[in-house]
């Protein structure tokens, strides 16, 4: 296998693969943007400049136009900002992108407490048995069978004991809580930890809105408090000089959950550190960023007790492979009887997607 290196030439790439191009960029500026498409162009601005990623005769104007064209962004008294098409836009590329880079043997083994409505035929097959509809039966696999046994007096005939019906899996209804960490941390260290959040928050809202209409998700924000989110507003979250009140994020999500009627309720969590806050009863905020504080420790560990009492699975994606904070979530883990995943940004999609979808089947 030969390979021919040369210079990036814009000029080579149609002007629709141009367009694909420079949109890719946009969006991953747009998330670290929190979602401020000013922001976002004049960073574009900056490494179009330094890296001659436009053809002559094409400027960032020009792909200004195209974003007002498409109503991916609309002007405001403060200048551009995103449209509603422009959020959808953003949703559905975080998607593809997720899905783009799935692989079938990604962690996630989840389990569904309760099987829920609707269903989908597999390709596996077995023996019928009474009360199977005849819908779902193989009709070549059946007649396959009668065949192998042999013709009968010179007549075909087909048994009960040559039928095959399809297996089928039901898709279980869940309410999702996803928590989401923006303490200072979240950015410490020169590593952006909040944007593969906030793109897989994205991405999970589109996919529930498309394929899994029947669930619901909610965010939750957590960094010296807990703070829920609306789903329009995911990619403009920001994070700030906080702490971790992690105990904060799990009692607001066994609130919204309290709410939901549907078969499985479940808490994602997506975190990088400690805990290292906790609200008092008088309201006030506890804070203590060196070490692990065991009285904050404790009382996190006694909320996830808490959900696995009443039934909450809860799930953490942590982005950090510190042995100390590892320990603290495989104690964590251990409380709530739930799972952990330690992956970092590039894999936080795929394995949170897998866990999910995988969540909502139950063979039958």
């Amino acid at each position: 296998m030969k390979f021919r290196y040369s210079d990036y030439d814009p000029s080579r790439k149609t002007i629709e693969e141009l367009l694909r191009q420079l949109k890719d960029l946009y969006h991953d500026l747009l998330l670290q943007a929190d979602g401020d498409p000013e922001q976002a162009l004049r960073w574009m601005e900056m490494i179009a400049e330094r890296y001659s990623l436009l053809p002559a005769g094409f400027t960032l104007e020009d792909f200004k136009k195209h974003l007002e064209q498409q109503r991916l962004v609309e002007r405001t008294a403060e200048g551009l900002a995103m449209a509603p098409a422009g959020e959808r836009a953003l949703r559905q590329e975080s998607l593809d992108r997720i899905f783009s880079g799935l692989s079938k043997d990604a962690a996630g083994d989840h389990r569904v407490a309760a099987p829920g409505v609707g269903q989908e035929r597999l390709t596996e097959t077995r023996p019928w048995t009474f009360g199977d509809p005849t819908s779902m039966i193989d009709s070549t696999a059946s007649v396959s069978n009668a065949l192998r046994r042999g013709i009968d007096q010179g007549a075909f005939q087909l048994r009960e004991e040559d039928l095959e019906v399809y297996e089928t899996e039901h898709l279980s209804s869940c309410a999702t809580v996803l928590l989401i960490d923006i303490s200072h941390s979240m950015i410490l260290y020169g590593e952006d930890r909040i944007t593969p959040a906030k793109r897989v928050a994205l991405a999970l809202t589109e996919l529930i809105r498309t394929r899994y209409p029947k669930d619901s998700l909610r965010v939750v924000t957590f960094g010296d408090d807990a703070e829920e989110v609306s789903l329009d507003e995911i990619p403009r979250i920001s994070v700030g000089p906080f702490h971790t009140n992690t105990r904060a994020a799990l009692r607001m999500a066994q609130d919204l959950l309290r709410r939901e009627r549907r078969a499985n309720r479940q808490i994602f969590m997506v975190t990088d550190g400690k805990p290292s806050a906790l609200t008092e009863p008088d309201g006030e905020i506890y804070k203590n960023p060196f070490g692990l504080d065991r009285r904050v420790v404790a009382k996190t560990l006694d909320e996830a007790n808490h959900c696995r009492r009443i039934g909450i699975p809860i799930t953490t994606f942590m982005l950090t492979e510190d042995p100390v904070l590892v320990n603290f979530v495989e104690e964590f883990t251990e409380a709530a009887k739930g799972r952990a995943y330690f992956a970092g940004g590039d894999r936080l999609g795929a394995t949170m997607f897998v866990d999910y979808v995988r969540g909502k089947r139950a063979r039958i």
